[in-house]
């Protein structure tokens, strides 16, 4: 089969990385991407892998006479099997131009969970809105990454037959316990081995909500609680005076090492004791499991699928929390300092989660039941 994959970018983003392990991991069928806008991040690297690439170069909010043309095109001449868009506006643009080009098998993907007026774009919005009145007609079927956003979508009037869900797929052969890699990182910063090593990984956004994390931190510095904090993603660095203000007023300077961006993401998590995730809102996030498939346990707020993601193995709290999210790591970090038994069991446990739940192998299967399930000859699911 030939899957034609339409998204709105190719960015460093969770939906995008998703695509990137799905093309890449998937030898079984053909998979061609289509951007709205240019290559980002992930056209380069899936160019590289012998996947071919299409980019429409339309910027960020905008749609040009000129793009649809070329995407009305590109449908006609690539003849897909299926089509797979992901996020709203690739959903809205690339299913109605499919569509109009005559393919049927057209499957939306959605990796929001809450749309806030306060921290999502009008633009983004009003896709979800005319997508929730199109999703009668247009597509196939509706596929989201959590379980949690298809029951906020559902109650959005999309079309409650069409809905179904694909948990994201890790690669497990690049995430595992790793315990040296992980003493690298602790080496490269001048890390004590017995410090308690916290972590964050994931670009400074509202949704994620650092400043959560810096309160709850500097409540766990008052307890006398001796830690570090690794915070890593886009803007997490000294030149972002507001993250920069936060840790000033918290006394967490000292406490705090900001990373940036990085690309060895396995080490970090492999050094990390706990992963702490502080959003108000996520769908499915990947670091959970990228987290845990290095054996590091995870404290949580309870936003989208953490609690599934986490199980028995980790931690949730309330989001917007900072007392619940500091007692929790304290709870953690006493059962990693008093019960080294425990612990390693905790952290074996969440190893094998990850495998028996979220593996790529799991992911591609089930995107596979949902792209087969249409025939060509009967025209339809």
């Amino acid at each position: 089969m030939i899957i034609l994959h339409i998204i709105s970018g190719l960015t460093n983003g969770g939906a995008e990385s998703v695509l990137y392990r799905l093309c890449m991991h998937d030898k079984a069928y053909t998979h061609i991407v289509i951007s709205l806008m240019d290559e980002g991040k992930y056209g380069s690297l899936l160019r590289e892998a012998g996947i071919e690439v299409h980019c429409l170069n339309m910027a960020s909010g905008r749609v040009t006479l000129q793009g649809l043309v070329k995407l009305f095109r590109l449908l006609r001449s690539l003849k897909p099997d299926a089509v797979q868009t992901w996020m709203y506006h690739a959903d809205l643009i690339g299913g109605v131009m499919a569509r109009l080009a005559g393919i049927r098998n057209i499957n939306w993907g959605i990796h929001h969970t809450i749309l806030d007026p306060k921290q999502s774009k009008g633009t983004t919005i009003l896709a979800a809105k005319l997508c929730a009145k199109l999703s009668g007609f247009v597509p196939k079927k509706i596929v989201f990454c959590a379980q949690k956003s298809l029951e906020v979508h559902r109650t959005l009037g999309y079309a409650s037959n069409k809905l179904v869900v694909a948990n994201n797929g890790y690669d497990l052969s690049l995430f595992f316990i790793n315990s040296s890699l992980g003493d690298k990182v602790r080496e490269e910063f001048n890390l004590d081995v017995n410090i308690p090593l916290l972590g964050l990984v994931g670009r400074f956004d509202p949704l994620k909500d650092h400043h959560n994390l810096v309160s709850a931190l500097s409540l766990i510095k008052q307890k006398g609680v001796s830690f570090k904090c690794l915070l890593i993603g886009a803007e997490l660095n000294r030149q972002n005076s507001t993250l920069h203000d936060w840790l000033v007023e918290n006394g967490l300077n000292e406490e705090v090492l900001l990373l940036d961006q990085r690309s060895d993401i396995p080490a970090i998590m492999n050094a990390l004791d706990i992963h702490v995730l502080s959003s108000f809102s996520e769908a499915f996030p990947n670091v959970l499991c990228e987290a845990m498939a290095c054996g590091t346990p995870c404290v949580t707020t309870d936003v989208g699928d953490t609690a599934l993601i986490v199980g028995k193995t980790g931690w949730v709290v309330p989001p917007k929390n900072p007392q619940a999210l500091a007692d929790t790591i304290i709870t953690a970090l006493d059962e990693k300092q008093n019960n080294p038994e425990k612990w390693a069991d905790r952290k074996a446990q969440v190893r094998k989660r990850v495998e028996a739940n979220f593996s790529i192998e799991i992911m591609i299967a089930n995107y596979h039941a949902i792209w087969s399930g249409y025939s060509k000859e009967k025209g339809s699911l």
